[in-house]
């Protein structure tokens, strides 16, 4: 009895040891499965893993390592936290596996702006939208094509700040659009083109729509609105192709590509700006370089073959960074909504015709986002910049103040401004800024009529034929409107004065010239006679100058001082026209 009892125990420990060993031989297959498991998931999201599919995401990888994310692995950003969202993704991604080897990818790929999770959830792992940044200098070098590579800098302040914790007077700065609730619609599937914005501003809700937007409010009722976040400016925040200009600027700043070789400037333009069918054809291009100076500078390469060399890898590399022959991807290949250079960017809503009911426009203004920009020319040293927040007058607060201070100019403006050479690029003075008025601004358009209609002034009526002046009449006309000035006169006015134009130009402050005694409406001739007898050489009524009237179609040269005197001259006897 005691031994059938003593076997019954011993079996029962087998068996608690079996199942003991059993439990303990699961949980470890588990435990081991389950890390294995996290770290391939890891691995699957880590950028060696993201990038291993060789020249197809060569584009991706290259401008991921420039980028300030180039320590953050790629599944950070486009899968986010979260189990759920991480296996929806694995399970999406099965399809690379023959898309790859089968080559059934586009060229370039598609950059489709949906497929990034929430900027709230993503960018915000990192980034607090709410704290306040002071305003940041940046230095930009622009290098000319010319034979010195000169060098023209340009110091840019640019208030980041935030939506909240502004300072007394700071201003809105870049992020306010993300600390109030701005709405739009897109009409395209790059976002590029956005006719209806949204926006609370100092708690009222205002509807702005683009003039010649063309939808119906039905179509705007029915279309879907985004709620705009960080990804509707950054949206290539760490796959910047950049422009092959502003990348070799910098390598000549750096001195990676010496700046004082002759005309290293335009010779890297020329290569970059050639299309080449793969990258070792351009690399050999760019080695061609050492032939340019062999034949072209013989003292140059004599003396500096070294620099040349240096010259030839850096423009390897710049071109390493720009272009991608294999999966057809260069600077202008995806939009790039920073700024507003090389694509709309900024411009897509601040293009100055986005309107509300009350002809109130999304404001233009510059220093909204950063200070007027600072430029120091070829050999100039940079200059003091004052990061003081201007007080502005109530006209430059009109929101569509860009598109009408050009009709609004003045003497006043000498009370903050310096004014020579107004509207022109030789920065000369403020209104004479080449990084305002040098440049060509192709997605601004002030020329819409709904705009013009708005900005315009109305003139007086001016003598039939004779152009009005379209602003408040400002001392010296010479200042825009001398030879090679913004609007120059005709070559036959060479020798008018400033006083003389109003004589025949009126503005909406002037009044039509007073008739001479004896006369009934015929204006005064505004300048001398002599040597100006014929008077049909500008006042032929089929001229181009200042037409007389068709009805003086078959008038002669003894007939205009019948009833046209000079000014001035002595009131005698005349018949009426």
């Amino acid at each position: 009895m005691t031994f059938l009892k003593n076997a019954i125990s011993r079996v029962r420990h087998l068996r608690a040891v079996r199942l003991l060993l059993i439990v303990v031989g699961v949980g470890g297959f588990l435990f081991v499965f389950f890390i294995g498991v996290y770290e391939l998931v890891h691995v699957t999201e880590s950028t060696g893993f993201c990038i291993s599919c060789h020249d197809v995401m060569n584009p991706e990888a290259t401008t991921h390592q420039t980028s300030p994310h180039a320590h953050t692995d790629c599944g950070t950003c486009h899968i986010g936290p979260g189990i759920i969202n991480k296996f929806a993704n694995k399970l999406r991604s099965v399809r690379y596996l023959w898309y790859y080897p089968l080559e059934l990818y586009e060229r370039p790929l598609a950059s489709p702006p949906t497929t990034l999770r929430p900027a709230q959830v993503v960018c915000e792992q990192c980034h607090w939208p709410k704290i306040f940044y002071p305003v940041r200098i940046t230095t930009i070098y622009d290098y000319a094509q010319d034979e010195t590579n000169s060098l023209t800098q340009v110091v840019l302040p640019l208030r980041v700040g935030s939506g909240e914790q502004m300072p007394e007077d700071y201003g809105p700065g870049i992020h306010w659009h993300i600390q109030n609730p701005v709405y739009y619609i897109a009409t395209d599937y790059a976002r590029q083109d956005i006719p209806w914005v949204q926006a609370e501003i100092d708690g009222e809700v205002k509807e702005y729509l683009a003039v010649d937007a063309g939808l119906t409010q039905e179509e705007i009722d029915q279309a879907e609105k985004r709620r705009m976040d960080c990804m509707d400016c950054h949206n290539r925040a760490t796959h910047v192709v950049p422009n092959p200009s502003d990348v070799l600027n910098d390598a000549m700043a750096s001195g990676m590509v010496p700046s004082d070789l002759p005309y290293i400037k335009d010779q890297g333009m020329k290569l970059f700006g050639d299309q080449y069918d793969t990258a070792e054809e351009a690399a050999a291009a760019i080695e061609g370089l050492v032939d340019f100076y062999r034949d072209e500078y013989p003292g140059v390469y004599a003396g500096r073959e070294a620099d040349i060399n240096t010259a030839v890898e850096g423009l390897k590399t710049v071109y390493s960074q720009t272009h991608f022959p294999y999966m057809e991807v260069y600077w202008d290949t995806y939009p790039n909504n920073i700024g507003h250079g090389d694509f709309p960017g900024c411009y897509r809503c601040h293009d100055g015709k986005h309107l509300d009911e009350d002809n109130q426009a999304i404001r233009l203004q510059c220093n909204l986002c950063h200070y007027v920009p600072q430029v120091a020319e070829p050999g100039q040293p940079l200059p003091a910049v004052s990061l003081e927040v201007p007080v502005l007058p109530e006209s430059h607060k009109d929101t569509l103040w860009m598109a009408k201070h050009p009709y609004l100019y003045g003497e006043s403006c000498t009370e903050c401004h310096t004014i020579n050479n107004p509207g022109g690029s030789d920065n000369s003075g403020f209104c004479s800024n080449s990084m305002c008025h040098g440049r060509d601004w192709k997605f601004v358009d002030f020329d819409v009529a709904a705009i013009q209609a708005l900005v315009v002034p109305t003139p007086a009526p001016a003598p039939e034929g004779i152009p009005s002046i379209p602003h408040p009449p400002v001392g010296d006309c010479l200042r825009c409107h001398g030879p090679d000035q913004i609007v120059p006169f005709p070559e036959n006015h060479a020798d008018y004065t400033s006083d003389m134009c109003t004589g025949c130009h009126q503005s909406p402050e002037s009044e039509p010239p007073a008739a001479s005694p004896g006369e009934t409406g015929s204006p005064p001739v505004p300048h001398e006679l002599e040597d100006r007898e014929d008077c049909l050489l500008c006042h032929d009524p089929g001229g181009k100058v200042v037409p007389a009237p068709a009805s003086h179609a078959d008038y002669t040269n003894d007939i205009c001082l019948t009833c046209h005197r000079a000014s001035g001259e002595d009131e005698g006897e005349g018949e009426d026209d």
